[in-house]
């Protein structure tokens, strides 16, 4: 099977797993495994920010990120089809007792117009304040769509003058990083807090992490432990994260190009394709993804008429270009 249903299906390669095998430890709940300090500073520096911290998922690290920029009974702005609003199970007011409100891009980009119209400052006892506002780069329900560097700088600017922060779901930043050439601390200079993933397109097998400043990540440290998220000898999966920064992520850019291939077997224009993410309009999603399958190839239905595949490690040229031929025919 060609398995395109998303990029945090791939597998630790040979060599990552021989680095997480040789990997230094020790009990990071004491702050004592030198691999998780080593990850955590490098990917901290990478960003510009002051401190990162080690998560076992990305909806925590979006979780504790975002809280640390809204409190209890304020808002966060964000894309109506953004990660933390539709797929991370209400979790954010959950925990944390925050709202969100909205705006709708179909290619989940920043409109800054309407962000402007949107934000609530204190009013006093009668309005939920605006806090922060989230953005998504790339945008995994957007088609990993990329959102362009001055439309941040712009929002950038913004918050800063309304009073509001900026959280940015970088889940595939990397993505983005590859696609546009844009430097990783361009993005992290726009963002007062982030949450990076290191189990998508990079492949390792678990990770994301928190950035922001030491304040920030000192208070996610205690909230990480609070919800049961402290790990003890973590750096086995730590070594995996570095192994891919150091080897993962210049490749990044043949999935991209996979990518495209595929967008144009299913008459979806490439020009469109930002990164390694394809949605497909099909009335017929579901019976689609079932043929797809029956023919060796497993898609994800994301909707009665949507349609997703995405490229990665573990999907080679070969099989992109069979999997290809096999959604020519359906198509």
């Amino acid at each position: 099977m060609i398995d395109l249903r998303s990029d945090t299906l791939t597998r630790p390669t040979d060599a990552m797993r021989r680095a997480m095998a040789t990997a230094e430890v020790g009990d990071d709940v004491y702050g004592e495994d030198p691999t998780v300090a080593r990850l955590e500073e490098r990917v901290a520096g990478l960003f510009g920010h002051e401190a990162a911290l080690f998560m076992p998922t990305g909806s925590m690290a979006n979780v504790l990120a975002v809280r640390s920029v809204v409190a209890v009974g304020q808002e966060v702005l964000c894309e109506a089809s953004a990660h933390i609003a539709r797929a991370e199970l209400g979790a954010h007011g959950a925990y944390t007792g925050l709202t969100m409100r909205t705006w709708i891009h179909p290619r989940g980009q920043v409109d800054l117009t309407t962000i402007e119209s949107m934000h609530a400052p204190d009013m006093g006892p009668f309005f939920v304040p605006t806090a922060a506002i989230s953005v998504e780069n790339t945008h995994n329900f957007a088609g990993g769509a990329v959102l362009p560097l001055q439309d941040l700088r712009d929002l950038r600017e913004l918050a800063t003058g309304v009073g509001a922060r900026i959280h940015m779901d970088g889940a595939r930043i990397w993505n983005a990083h590859v696609a546009t050439g844009t430097p990783l601390a361009e993005y992290g200079a726009v963002a007062d807090v982030m949450a990076v993933c290191l189990s998508k397109g990079l492949g390792a097998p678990v990770g994301s992490l928190m950035i922001g400043s030491a304040d920030a990540i000192a208070e996610a440290r205690v909230w990480r432990k609070r919800m049961g998220g402290g790990m003890r000898q973590v750096g086995i999966l730590a070594a995996a994260g570095l192994h891919a920064l150091d080897h993962h992520v210049d490749r990044l850019a043949e999935d991209h190009t996979h990518a495209r291939l595929l967008a144009e077997a299913c008459g979806v224009d490439p020009d469109g394709v930002d990164t390694n993410v394809v949605v497909v309009p099909r009335p017929d999603a579901v019976e689609f993804v079932s043929a797809a399958r029956a023919e060796g190839v497993l898609l994800s239905a994301v909707g009665p008429t949507t349609v997703r595949m995405v490229t990665h490690l573990d999907v080679s040229r070969d099989d992109t270009e069979k999997a290809a031929a096999v959604l020519g025919r359906l198509v």
